[in-house]
């Protein structure tokens, strides 16, 4: 019975990141649809900035999905560990903290050149 609550509760946690992703990537394609359209009122500076800006919100997106796939993840080695659960998770996590640590310098980089 646990066993089962949990498999439900890692396929949520696996909904919930897709759902995210879908989220971030029309969120990110609609400020860019407008990017595009108002392109000729916008400095190439504007233009640029404006860019880094839609590929940092698409990234926070990402970032937080991965975390649900993660924990997902987590949620699925506890019940029923096995080495390739093991190996994807590793996967996952090393992915996840690389993620974190590029989306954190570029989060710094754009707050230095406001």
């Amino acid at each position: 019975m646990i066993a089962e609550f949990v498999r439900s509760l890692q396929e949520a946690t696996e909904f919930l990141g897709a759902v995210l992703i879908g989220f971030g990537v029309l969120l990110a394609f609609c400020l860019l649809l407008r990017l595009l359209l108002t392109a000729r009122e916008k400095t190439a500076r504007e233009m640029h900035q404006a860019y880094q800006e839609v590929r940092l919100k698409l990234s926070r997106y990402l970032a937080l999905a991965l975390e649900f796939q993660l924990a997902a993840d987590l949620l699925g080695t506890s019940v029923n560990p096995s080495w390739d659960q093991l190996g994807r998770l590793g996967v996952i996590a090393t992915l996840r903290t690389s993620l974190n640590y590029f989306l954190a310098r570029e989060f710094d980089e754009a707050e230095r050149a406001r």
